[in-house]
């Protein structure tokens, strides 16, 4: 939808009242606008962000808004909580659908709308974060932004470091609208990466005046749970193991059958290793790679584990697709790491994973003329112990990404403390 689309405006800043939590003797809010249609990715992004923004500033509340189904599943921060808006789904077409709901998804995205737009307008956010689309999903989150504009809270779009391929994303961010939309409503983006490893926006017909609002944070830097998700990890985990994650698990099947077949191979990899399926996965697909996994002593897996990091740390080397936040993560706990990315529908894993590998940060791993030989995944599985670790690479910045956030957010605070003090003292 074109900027020049949307109609009317819904409201007049300021209307019924509506303005930012500004009192000054009040902490602050945040509100992360997360859409989750697929997988675990912007959840997590968006839990590590709040979690760093309240550990940085006591009293400081942040709330979630997502469409993820597994969202209570996990543990936030105190000053952290989340609204759930009604969830869609991806078909096979690449149409959506309510996950739910028995309604048409036009239906259930007005609900989702006016639940985005009376959660901004009850909890009346001094910053506000959007994750990935400037304009929400099919546009359900212009209202609110109508709303939030001209109160004096700032807007920010927090992009990962890789989008997907040019030629795919300008004709997306067309259709769409999104640069009118970035430029109307948003003080200020954050590419949650570095210019030197890749720059997503670069290929996007965008003004001076956006270009200016860019600032490219680092990568978030995970930490270490203080405890487990799973009060029990399977046996192989208490010797040197391989840990294989596809994140979700909604597109892991490829990965997830090309590691089984390099195990039932006449020279299996040495090291065992640990399968997590992730939540996502297809139930009778699970079902076939236990029966597989259940004939061989050097495999095991679990369902999922929201502190995956745990055992992360435990692993000798990781086996991942290498989405954004395994990514961050790798390099977090600093574990050799095999990258085998999915190519489609989007190219944003292998274009991540094409420059982590220059680098020397990891090394990856694609099937050939679309065979995936499992003689191949044996022999890089086994060359994971000796592969150097993200550490030993030097790459300023690479992991400030929560502390450029925070710094951010503070001295904006501060900005408008002072703007505010002067305004009385007038």
């Amino acid at each position: 939808m074109k900027a020049a689309e949307m109609g009317p405006l819904l409201l007049n800043p300021g209307q019924d009242g509506y303005s930012p939590h500004a009192d000054q003797d009040q902490h602050a809010r945040v509100l992360i606008y997360s859409h989750d249609t697929f997988g675990l990715g912007h959840l997590r992004r968006s839990r590590a962000i709040a979690n760093a923004l309240v550990a940085e500033r006591p009293g400081v509340s942040v709330v979630i808004i997502s469409g993820s189904p597994v969202i209570g599943n996990f543990e936030f921060g105190s000053g952290v909580d989340y609204v759930r808006v009604p969830g869609v789904v991806k078909q096979p077409d690449g149409d959506y659908r309510s996950l739910n709901l028995q309604v048409h998804l036009e239906e259930a995205i007005g609900l989702r709308s006016a639940i985005i737009e009376q959660t901004a307008r009850t909890f009346r956010p001094d910053l506000v974060i959007v994750d990935k689309e400037p304009t929400g999903f099919r546009c359900e989150i212009l209202p609110a932004l109508e709303r939030l504009q001209g109160t004096g809270a700032r807007i920010v779009l927090g992009v990962r470091d890789v989008m997907d391929e040019p030629a795919l994303l300008v004709p997306e961010w067309e259709r769409k609208g999104a640069a009118e939309v970035l430029e109307r409503y948003y003080d200020e983006v954050w590419v949650y990466g570095l210019r030197e490893i890749y720059e997503p926006l670069a290929a996007l017909p965008l003004g001076e005046d956006i270009t200016r609002r860019i600032t490219y944070t680092g990568y978030l830097r995970r930490s270490l749970p203080q405890e487990p998700g799973l009060t029990r990890y399977p046996r192989i985990t208490k010797g040197p193991f391989v840990l294989v994650t596809t994140g979700g698990g909604g597109d892991g099947d490829d990965l997830i059958d090309w590691t089984i077949s390099a195990y039932e191979t006449s020279r299996p990899p040495e090291l065992p290793a640990v399968i997590v399926f992730g939540p996502f996965i297809n139930r009778d697909t699970r079902r076939g790679f236990m029966e597989r996994i259940a004939r061989n002593p050097k495999l095991d897996a679990i369902a999922f584990d929201t502190k995956l990091e745990v055992l992360m740390s435990r692993a000798t080397a990781v086996v991942a697709m290498g989405g954004y936040n395994t990514f961050c993560e790798v390099l977090s706990l600093d574990k050799p790491t095999l990258i085998v990315p999915r190519t489609s529908p989007r190219r944003e894993q292998y274009i991540r994973a094409v420059q982590a590998e220059r680098l020397g940060l990891v090394n990856m791993l694609v099937h050939e003329n679309g065979r995936r030989d499992p003689e191949r995944m044996a022999r890089a599985i086994d060359r994971l112990p000796d592969q150097k670790r993200p550490s030993e690479v030097t790459v300023p910045g690479l992991l400030d990404g929560l502390d450029v956030i925070q710094q951010r957010f503070s001295s904006w605070l501060a900005q408008r403390g002072t703007g505010a003090m002067s305004q009385a003292a007038e």
